[in-house]
This record gives C-alpha cells, sequence and structure tokens, in this order.
C-alpha cells in the first residue's frame, strides 16, 4: 500500500555522459539539469543515468505497487540552484506527499553532500502496464 511518508534515494556520480555539453542542454562540463531531473524523477533521459542508480521518485512506490502496474509521470517541477562537477556525487531524495487514488505527489530534492543543488515537486500516476501501452496502438 502506497503511503505518505514512502522515500528513496538514489545517487549518481557526474560522468561526461550526463554533463550539459553531453545532454545539450548547455555548453559547460556540469551536471545538466535534466540529467538531474531524471534521477528525481523518471524521464526519457533517465536511460543515460547509471544502471540502478535512477529515478528516486519511481523506486519510492515501485515495491508497493499491485502487480502488473507502474506509476508514469505527468509534471515535474524543480529548482537548479548549483552546478556539480565531473565527479561529484549527486544524491537525488523522493518522498510521497500525498495519495489521492491513483495520483502521487512527490516532494524531490537533489544534493551534493549537504549542498542543495535543486529541490521541488513530482506528480506521478498509476498505471496498469498493459492497458496503458493497449492505448497507444
Amino acid at each position: 500500500m502506497i503511503e505518505v511518508g514512502l522515500k528513496h534515494t538514489s545517487e549518481l556520480t557526474v560522468t561526461d555522459a550526463v554533463t550539459a555539453i553531453t545532454v545539450g542542454s548547455g555548453d559547460m562540463p556540469v551536471l545538466a539539469t535534466p540529467m538531474m531531473m531524471a534521477l528525481m524523477e523518471r524521464s526519457s533521459s533517465a536511460r543515460l543515468l547509471p544502471k540502478g542508480r535512477k529515478n528516486a521518485a519511481m523506486l519510492a512506490v515501485k515495491d508497493e505497487l499491485p502487480e502488473g502496474c507502474t506509476t508514469v509521470g505527468g509534471h515535474i517541477e524543480s529548482s537548479h540552484l548549483k552546478p556539480s562537477k565531473i565527479d561529484d556525487v549527486v544524491r537525488a531524495e523522493a518522498e510521497v506527499t500525498k495519495v489521492d487514488g491513483k495520483k502521487l505527489e512527490f516532494k524531490v530534492a537533489a544534493y551534493s553532500g549537504d549542498v542543495l543543488l535543486g529541490e521541488g515537486t513530482h506528480l506521478r500516476f498509476i498505471v496498469d502496464k498493459e492497458r496503458f501501452i493497449s492505448k497507444l496502438q
């Protein structure tokens, strides 16, 4: 059962693969904003994150979902306050703050050590995987 307070923390080490230059979101060798947000939730850029080290919000509720279900992102809003250089370790935290049926709200934040890099909110929806995919055809 998904309840308010469920949490997950994900980490990554900043490498060339997740910099603004490589991702195309800027021209500096620092953690790209889309990659920070991917670490906090689940986005199309999450595939570039190291395996097993991504999607804090998705993973916070994964083990509590009914069989055959997953969550999909609906909205994310986040600041990006400080840069992270190559070799910095970035930690993303996600915590369920509201459960309204299949609608889940999260507080998300990213840190390097004790330094807040960004924070915001994230909305996810619980969906049946097969039904969700069938609607695409």
